[in-house]
């Protein structure tokens, strides 16, 4: 009679016989699977610096790696999701064009000799964004959350038709609280009141706060809602705009999310430095022709109406203003385009600010290219992190761009947040895309491209006035940093082009 170990040692010996024999056929099923993924990633085309990467992740983290790469790396997945909103890109666009609006074209450049140097760059913007340049306006730079949120208060609170209010991030403190309740009294008024935010950005925005709207008459969707964060292919591809538009005759575009942080009472950040601008006059009908093509796309409902367009009655004012977006449904990465561009034909002087700095191999090559040329090229930076891998990864390009003469300035009161591109003076573009490959080729954003107005004035003497609350970082500085942050900065620089 078998002993009751023999029982138990028999079917334990049995199964691990069984894994024995199997291991050799899964050992192989997986290394084929890892080999299939490769391929596929090299048969896409993409920048190699971005195959590189997912290879050295398939590479030591294979199981993960895999799965990461089926939910965020696949492009297919990019043009079946936003297929349908290609259409109504389109359609929205050609009832834009009938609107009264009176947009120029590039054959209309010639009226505007002081810009003849950025010829080029007018003509690359007409061709890449599908976005007009519209004249009859005037802009206001909104400088950090106390200015802008008062004014936004202010202009929402007498809507007569409508207001639409899009962001990626919407607290439910008592910043968000406070904007809550102006959007549910609009609503009770009559005021047809759209929200659209993102399902990342704003995934702990209390249920409580969205029923509160609704129940008042609010429209409320969730841009891409994330149930299961690590089995959804959505996850990669967000909604990082800020607009807000009222009765289609103002607009608000910038850095600003909605929330107690963006006014500096986060004791994580401190002083929390933003730019926003409001707009009047035609560039509100492109603000308000992204916000529709949004809206459709995540509810597919097609709004129409003269109420949207409205006739200026006022002429608003002569500035030359174009609103560029980009985005996973784009034919091109035009803000990226824009960028490069912008920093090609610059003539004097760039300054950019960014709170997150991870630049391409264009646009590093345009920057070193500029300050070699002997051009004043200045970048301000955060000098304490809010997200350690970008954080890390940004000073990774220090060393080669402080080597071709950029400079670079630490800000130090709080957290700069505000995403600034200025030129010579002439040109400034201020929006929600920062200056890293994330918001060149994966999220929605959207930037206004101002030409030689009082605003850009006004944006380079905040620059100016943010370079005095600043440490400038040199060259001998740097190479002095702690070794460690030599490791940290070469492990988030691998990364890079999946940030």
């Amino acid at each position: 009679m078998p002993s009751a170990v023999s029982l138990v040692t028999a079917p334990n010996e049995s199964a691990a016989s069984f894994w024995r024999t199997i291991e050799p056929y899964l050992t192989f099923l997986f290394s084929l699977s890892v080999f299939l993924i490769a391929f596929l990633i090299v048969l896409e085309n993409r920048n190699p610096s971005r195959t590189v990467a997912w290879l050295i992740i398939l590479n030591f983290l294979p199981i993960v790696g895999f799965i990461f790469y089926m939910l965020l790396g696949r492009n297919v997945r990019k043009r079946k999701l936003f297929r349908h909103k290609f259409i109504s890109n389109a359609e929205v666009l050609k009832k834009l064009e009938t609107a009264p609006s009176g947009m120029l074209d590039e054959n209309d450049f010639w009226q505007y000799p002081h810009l003849a140097s950025k010829r080029r760059l007018l003509n690359l913007m007409v061709n890449v964004s599908q976005s007009p340049f519209t004249l009859r306006n005037r802009s206001k730079i909104l400088t950090n959350g106390d200015e802008t949120f008062r004014q936004m208060i202010q202009d929402m609170s007498e809507a007569k038709h409508h207001i639409h209010f899009q962001f990626y991030i919407i607290r439910h403190d008592t910043t968000g609280q406070q904007f809550k309740q102006v959007l549910i009294d609009k609503a009770r008024e009559g005021v047809k009141v759209r929200v659209i935010y993102d399902g990342v950005g704003s995934v702990r925005l209390d249920k409580r706060y969205i029923t509160e709207l609704k129940e008042a008459g609010v429209e409320v969707v969730t841009f891409f809602p994330v149930i299961l964060p690590f089995l959804n292919n959505k996850l990669n591809y967000r909604n990082h705009r800020k607009i807000v538009i009222i009765d289609g005759k103002i607009g608000f575009v910038g850095g600003l999310n909605i929330g107690d942080e963006y006014l500096g009472k986060d004791t994580r950040y401190g002083f929390w430095r933003d730019s926003h601008v409001r707009l009047e006059g035609e560039s509100v009908y492109l603000l308000q022709n992204i916000f529709l093509k949004d809206w459709f796309f995540v509810t597919e409902e097609n709004i129409e109406g003269d109420s949207y367009y409205p006739s200026l009655i006022e002429e608003p004012g002569e500035e030359l203003i174009q609103i560029a977006s980009s985005g996973p449904d784009s034919d091109w990465e035009s803000i990226w385009q824009m960028y490069f561009s912008i920093i090609a034909t610059a003539q004097e002087k760039i300054y950019i600010t960014s709170p997150y700095f991870v630049p391409d191999d264009s646009i590093s090559m345009a920057l070193k290219t500029a300050a070699l040329s002997g051009l004043d090229v200045r970048i301000l930076l955060p000098s304490r992190p809010d997200h350690q891998t970008v954080f890390w990864a940004s000073r990774s390009y220090f060393q080669e761009l402080l080597e071709a003469g950029v400079r670079f300035y630490l800000y130090q009161p709080g957290f700069v947040h505000a995403k600034i591109l200025l030129v010579d003076g002439v040109v400034a573009s201020i929006g929600t895309a920062n200056m890293d490959i994330r918001s060149f080729q994966h999220n929605f954003e959207v930037n206004a491209i101002i030409y030689n107005s009082n605003s850009v004035y006004k944006l380079e003497e905040d620059f100016i006035n943010d370079l005095m609350d600043s440490k400038e970082l040199t060259l001998k500085e740097y190479k002095r940093r702690p070794w460690h942050h030599r490791i940290l900065e070469s492990v988030a620089r691998l990364l890079s082009p999946l940030l």
